[in-house]
């Protein structure tokens, strides 16, 4: 598998700094080419938000170069079981670093994540918080289900998903990063096929288009290279600022073609 890769990200019409953080690495393996990609928004008053997520990018940078390598090259038969294993066990790690920094410097901070690894033909989907993941090709599918007190509510029947959109209470997380000792990630997993588009994207910017537009802005069949793929996604953080989204925007897309890249 080899990755085109793009991404756009900015703070929005409202707020001073970005405290969303995102991570794009692949790497070339004996059995292929593998690839990380993740996005966090993080939450807390001054910078502490920025701080929280930049903790879990570096922390998963950290993971993707010196302990994944030895699990893809260690033979076992139950890689994916260890990739699972790993995955969840890092993040929690990063939860009790960020939740032990805020107790000592009397801080609440914390951040979502929603982290995509791609072996082989095979993806794994790590997800805490209201960061989302898409997977595009024929159609658009939501890989993530948001972890909030309205989507519980909607999920539960007490309120309309028109209600949902305006709802005051969108915004606030079930579990973030940071915020509990009680972390629980949710981690999937499916196949990956010649051709496929995923895209992970913070809250800024879901709220304020549909998916009609996501889909038809990045059909994978439509999109010939990473230049166009960059111009796309401004295109289409562009047009959320325009509609008055006012929280930090960020998306990350990468088309999987099969092949390695040279």
């Amino acid at each position: 598998m080899s990755f085109q890769v793009a991404y756009h990200t900015d703070a929005g019409i409202k707020k001073k700094t970005n405290q969303d953080a995102l991570l794009l690495k692949s790497a070339k393996t004996p059995k292929g080419r593998i690839g990380l990609f993740i996005v966090c928004d993080g939450m807390g008053g001054l910078t502490q938000g920025e701080l929280a997520s930049a903790t879990v990018i570096r922390g998963m940078s950290d993971w993707f170069e010196t302990e994944l390598p030895k699990i893809i090259l260690s033979g076992h038969e139950q890689v994916e079981t260890e990739i699972r294993q790993q995955l969840a066990a890092y993040v929690k790690g990063l939860n009790r670093k960020i939740l032990e920094y805020g107790e000592t410097a009397s801080l609440k901070l914390g951040t979502t994540i929603t982290a995509l690894l791609i072996v082989n033909t095979k993806y794994f989907l790590l997800h805490v918080g209201d960061s989302r993941a898409y997977q595009i090709h024929k159609d658009l599918l939501q890989l993530t289900k948001d972890q909030t007190l309205v989507a519980r509510e909607l999920e539960r029947g007490n309120i309309t998903e028109e209600q949902a959109k305006v709802d005051p209470r969108r915004n606030v997380l079930l579990q973030c990063v940071g915020a509990s000792p009680g972390l629980d990630p949710v981690i999937t997993d499916g196949e990956v096929k010649d051709g496929d588009l995923f895209m992970l994207c913070t809250d800024g910017f879901y709220h304020e288009i549909s998916e009609d537009e996501i889909f038809t802005r990045l059909n994978p069949d439509h999109l010939s290279g990473e230049e166009q793929m960059k111009e796309t996604v401004t295109g289409l953080v562009e047009l959320v600022k325009k509609r008055k989204e006012t929280d930090n925007i960020t998306v990350l897309i990468t088309k999987v073609t099969a092949g390695d890249a040279p």
